[in-house]
């Protein structure tokens, strides 16, 4: 039965913060209830210009590649078990929705300790270092990207005003070797998920000229 049970669980997509130089585990941010589609945009890096003519077939890099989703999230459920979960009726979907929003936001310490170098009379204040944000969705995908968009839609409150229904859009681009250096965390990611990429590309059935109705290549 507990084979049968672990068998038929239903994984989870998220995101994952890590530290950029440790590669520590900051915090998981796991979404309610899985999106019902995903939609992928791959923009091909090619040489562009006069030279493409001369080299059609070369690539310049990777392809830069774009992920939008649209998340639900709802506190209904929880709101019928108060004991269970005392935090839903304290404050509904605030600690989800904010555990989102800060991935956007450089923390309060790092704006106050760059307010106290400018005070300081600082020449230089390098900028706000955020953690790495991995999108996860599956063993198959784990990708490390920036967060381009977010945008949230609250559709129901409590008589406190706390939001207990939204929708949440996020607009991811991956990261890969021509945004950080190799040496980075983020590319040795990516690199991993390309190469899985090609091991699952080798696994797919080869076609058949016959099949497309020609015998050979002109």
């Amino acid at each position: 039965m507990t084979g049968l049970a672990n068998s038929l669980r239903l994984l989870k997509g998220g995101i994952v913060l890590v530290d950029p130089e440790s590669g520590a585990v900051q915090r998981v941010i796991t979404l309610q209830y899985n999106p019902q589609t995903l939609s992928r945009s791959l923009q091909i890096n090619t040489i562009g210009g006069d030279a493409d003519r001369l080299m059609p077939l070369r690539l310049k890099g990777p392809p830069v590649e774009t992920i939008n989703l649209e998340a639900e999230l709802d506190a209904t459920d929880q709101l019928e078990f108060p004991d269970r979960h005392p935090d839903a009726v304290e404050v509904g979907l605030h600690p989800q929705l904010a555990a989102l929003e800060t991935m956007v936001y450089p923390t309060s310490a790092q704006l106050l300790a760059n307010n106290a170098l400018a005070d300081s009379g600082a020449l230089e204040i390098a900028p706000m270092e955020a953690p790495l944000t991995l999108f996860v969705w599956s063993k198959n995908r784990v990708l490390p990207v920036r967060v381009t968009s977010l945008a949230i839609t609250e559709d129901a409150f409590d008589v406190a005003l706390n939001p207990i229904r939204a929708k949440v859009s996020l607009g991811l681009r991956v990261l890969t070797v021509d945004d950080v250096p190799f040496a980075h965390k983020a590319a040795g990611i990516f690199l991993s998920h390309l190469q899985q990429k090609e091991g699952l590309s080798a696994r797919g059935a080869a076609g058949e000229l016959g099949t497309l109705g020609i015998g050979a290549i002109p």
